[in-house]
């Protein structure tokens, strides 16, 4: 009995342990240039309605270049993407794990990989509740080898959101920085307390790092719920993102500084990227993070686009290191992780910071911050790399979650995606 209860206790810690994974994270290194995105536009977010008949693709390459049995499941994880407390009978329809049999070993490429491909969610392996959802990949239907995890978003859409975005009442921050406000349909819904029944989160360019959460609505008219609060979701607007064109790799870009063919995987060295706080603005177009895989190459990108050793170079002003702060390289291509994977390093002797990241034949965008590391959860931010200025064309998104006093989860009942440009007052 006692093996028995230490058996049980010991599978239980590891499922604990295995609930509580990280979002957007890779943990194995041979796993690269996961994409998770709206069918047919790779700088859309994974996000669709709950029943719908489209569809999310998923693709990912594994550097072993051999053929793995992978397969995949869902988690349903409430509004801070906590694991719910509920069986995962309760939330998936189906199967509670599917198996990605499209596969392809590369071809032409230099650096050997298989190219894994699926169209989620499948009708075999279905959510079947509205909310956050964390896509867990793992080797041989073993939970514990996780491979990686994506953030995924199923909608049921009830609650209308109508949105601005506007320079703040503050006249320090009316320039650099923007504010989010909105309203929203309640009709649809049962609340009978507001604070406990309906969370609603902010994002800035579908970051999840410097989320605004736990914001209350000033006015309740009727049944219009009213968000524009002098305090509430004010974002510093920072700058448009910075960009790579890498879709070639036998001819340099106007980014690129020079590449060593000899090596394997290829160097690539990008013209260093200047601090731009002092910079007069000047609106440029970007993925706003995002990054899409293609190639001027090649026919097919996904199994036949190569990779290289792309070494980023930041200089800081005066080429001095920022005091009591790490530098950070942002954007999807580093799984808008604020952690090791993506933190630069100083070289004294250049007085500059530099990051080298493997990647694929592709378009990207991407920013710096930095995060002051006397401060406990400081956010990073791109006030000393970028400066802010409130002409940025940012998008938002907004999104709302419900739970009646039956739920056992966080249902998401509304979303709106505003891009300043288009819907400034």
């Amino acid at each position: 009995m006692t093996k028995l209860f230490l058996l049980s206790l010991f599978f239980a810690c590891v499922s604990f342990a295995d609930a509580q994974r990280e979002p957007d994270k890779i943990y194995m290194p041979n796993i690269r240039s996961v994409k998770l995105f709206t069918q047919g536009n790779q700088a859309g977010y994974a996000l669709i309605g709950l029943g719908s008949e489209m569809s999310l693709e998923l693709d990912f390459d594994d550097l072993d270049g051999n053929i793995k049995n992978y397969n995949y499941t869902y988690q349903l994880c409430n509004a801070d993407w906590q694991p719910v407390d509920l069986s995962s009978i309760e939330y998936i329809s189906g199967f509670l794990q599917g198996r990605l049999n499209q596969y392809r070993t590369s071809s032409i490429a230099k650096v050997r990989y298989t190219h894994y491909q699926a169209l989620l969610p499948e009708k075999s392996t279905m959510p079947s509740k509205s909310g956050n959802y964390l896509l867990k990949v793992y080797l041989n239907g073993d939970t514990s080898k996780l491979a990686f995890t994506k953030r995924l978003l199923i909608l049921d859409n009830i609650v209308s959101i109508g949105a601005a975005i506007q320079q703040p009442f503050n006249s320090e921050l009316f320039q650099t920085h923007q504010k989010v406000q909105f309203t929203i349909d309640k009709s649809k819904l049962n609340i009978l307390n507001t604070a406990q029944q309906l969370k609603v989160v902010v994002l800035q360019n579908y970051r999840w790092d410097n989320a605004v959460t736990g914001i209350q609505p000033l006015f309740m008219r009727g049944n219009a719920y009213e968000y524009n609060g002098e305090q509430d979701c004010v974002f510093p607007a920072g700058r448009e993102f910075r960009w790579a064109d890498l879709r070639s790799f036998r001819f340099q870009s106007e980014r690129v500084d020079s590449i060593i063919k000899t090596n394997k995987p290829l160097d690539i060295y990008l013209m260093p990227d200047g601090e731009r706080t002092q910079m007069r603005y000047i609106y440029q177009q970007s993925l706003g993070g995002f990054y899409e895989i293609n190639s001027t190459d090649v026919s097919n990108p996904w199994w036949q686009g190569d990779y290289a050793n792309v070494h980023f170079t930041y200089v800081p002003k005066s080429r001095q290191p920022y005091f009591d702060n790490d530098v950070y390289i942002i954007g999807e291509m580093a799984g808008y992780q604020i952690n090791d994977s993506a933190k630069m390093i100083y070289n004294a002797v250049r007085g500059v910071y530099e990051k080298t990241l493997l990647l694929k034949e592709g378009y990207y965008s991407y920013t710096y911050a930095t995060k002051d590391t006397k401060v406990k959860n400081a956010k990073a931010t791109v006030t000393l790399t970028d400066g802010n200025y409130w002409q940025t064309a940012n998008t938002y998104t907004i999104l709302v979650y419900y739970r009646s006093f039956s739920d056992r989860s966080d249902r998401l009942v509304g979303a709106s995606v505003i891009n300043y440009l288009n819907n400034k007052r």
